[in-house]
């Protein structure tokens, strides 16, 4: 089993994976910090759990679209975001992060 060390907003994490993928797991480090630069692009710094859970929900937005893509509701639902403009994305980013602010409350609640 290999270990890899990647760096998620200025963090180093080591992680492992089987033999051979220290490639693909550095790509996908990447897509997570290329969501957090998004993030805080648009004013979203407010500590490292915040970053990385908005940075999942984009991704599992992103995975949601792709998936309904492949199943034919696509024409329901948004396009992947490689069609998007840059304004999109951002309207989209603030939609996820206030349904994410939504749900934290309604967490703190209970």
């Amino acid at each position: 089993m290999a270990q890899v060390t990647i760096r998620i907003n200025g963090y180093a994490y080591t992680v492992g994976c089987e033999d051979g993928q220290e490639e693909h797991l550095a790509k996908m480090a990447a897509e997570i910090e290329q969501r957090i630069a998004s993030i805080k692009a648009i004013g979203g710094q407010s500590g490292e759990a915040r970053l990385l859970m908005l940075a999942a929900l984009l991704l599992a937005d992103e995975l949601y679209d792709l998936k309904s893509h492949e199943t034919g509701v696509a024409a329901q639902t948004p396009q992947h975001e490689g069609g998007k403009t840059s304004g999109e994305r951002r309207a989209r980013l603030r939609r996820v992060a206030a349904r994410a602010e939504e749900i934290a409350s309604d967490l703190l609640d209970i």
